[in-house]
């Protein structure tokens, strides 16, 4: 088993050690990386977000005066809470080849990796520029990456590749599904139960709205389109949550449930709420309104992360293959900010450490054998950067 070297592995345990939950602030970490960064004489710049509690960081390697390729990856992590951890979250412990700590996997090697090589990176002086993007609340929706990227187009970047270092166990991935998530609020009126005819109820609509949901998840599962590249190879349909009502004597005043759409990167979202609130408003609404005319639906996108889709013979496939060696690519069915970039016109694919099956989980780890073997990809492409 290949073991990365001593600088990946420190870098690991450093930034594990920064809890970097999505609904905290990664500033501490960032303050870290842009000292180090300055410590090897890089430059580096912060897109901060709105309220300034989280920023971006944008470093660029080499002449910039050729389009170069972009390391991207993100700093936040999901939390830990309520979980089962044997170890200590935010400190990594390393046993049987195998190192464990929140971000291990997803995907703070990545950038660890990326970030210990930067004195191989500023030593090689690339012709073709290595850019570094690490970005916050991936987790959440994609958000801060997408006001960096506007930064990146105001200025013109060009850029030949973009890697997003998402766990792929170091596989060439080159199409993900999109995602869009959505919240409902049903509006109904109150009445004692025993008088349900001078009420509306607003959990029973929302029900109905929720088996609506059900019957578009069979559907998919049951006539495709199909993908079989994907795990499962179609467009998928889920309701996460739903909250309402006040006591069993009540008709429900309120009801909310959220909803999204894992959606093949061919298939349209925006047609697909279309029909979930035509269903609402077309076939549940005149009924609640005879009733009450205060009644209805309201709704709210929660976010949105567009798919990937790059096609096998791009440039940027046979780039990244000879990067790792592989002979094949593959699809996945999560989400990255692979779309966005693919969106803003650079080629993208994704390929990172670790696997995904160890993302989000309690004893999150990867194996030390894909964190060398991401050093591998990283130092060809510092040769090909550099004798470009």
């Amino acid at each position: 088993m290949s073991q990365p070297s001593a600088a990946s592995r420190a870098m690991i345990d450093r930034l594990i050690a920064f809890d970097t939950t999505s609904r905290d602030s990664n500033l501490a970490l960032i303050d870290y990386v842009q000292d180090y960064l300055r410590g090897h004489g890089v430059a580096s710049e912060l897109v901060p977000s709105e309220d300034g509690r989280k920023a971006n960081l944008f470093a660029t390697i080499g002449a910039d005066s050729s389009p170069g390729v972009i390391l991207s990856g993100h700093t936040d992590v999901v939390p830990v809470d309520g979980q089962p951890w044997d170890t200590e979250p935010f400190k990594v412990t390393q046993r049987d080849g195998l190192i464990f700590g929140r971000g291990t996997s997803d995907m703070k090697s990545f950038v660890a990796v990326c970030l210990a090589l930067v004195p191989d990176m500023v030593a090689a002086r690339p012709r073709q520029p290595i850019h570094l993007a690490f970005s916050y609340d991936e987790e959440v929706g994609c958000i801060g990456v997408r006001r960096l990227i506007d930064q990146l187009v105001k200025r013109g970047l060009r850029a030949q590749a973009c890697i997003v270092g998402e766990p792929t166990e170091m596989r060439v991935v080159v199409g993900h599904k999109g995602k869009k998530s959505y919240r409902c609020t049903v509006h109904g009126h109150e009445a004692h139960s025993s008088l349900t005819h001078l009420g509306v109820n607003a959990v029973e609509a929302a029900a109905e709205v929720v088996a609506k949901l059900k019957s578009m998840a069979r559907r998919f599962r049951d006539n495709g389109p199909y993908d079989q590249m994907y795990e499962p190879p179609y467009t998928s349909v889920h309701t996460g949550v739903i909250q309402g009502g006040t006591a069993l004597n009540i008709v429900p005043l309120r009801c909310h449930f959220d909803f999204e759409f894992r959606h093949l990167p061919g298939d349209d979202p925006d047609t697909l709420f279309a029909e979930v609130k035509a269903f609402a408003e077309e076939q549940l609404l005149p009924e609640m309104r005879a009733s009450q005319p205060n009644t209805g639906f309201e709704w709210k996108e929660l976010s949105h992360i567009p798919g990937l889709a790059t096609a096998e013979d791009d440039p940027v496939v046979a780039f990244a293959k000879s990067l790792t060696g592989a002979n094949a690519t593959g699809k996945v069915p999560y989400g990255t900010e692979a779309g966005l970039f693919q969106q803003a016109g650079i080629p993208t694919i994704v390929c990172g450490p670790g696997s995904i099956e160890q993302a989000h989980k309690p004893n999150e780890f990867i194996a030390l054998d894909q964190v060398a073997q991401c050093e591998a990809m990283l130092k060809r492409l510092i040769q090909r950067m550099a004798a470009a």
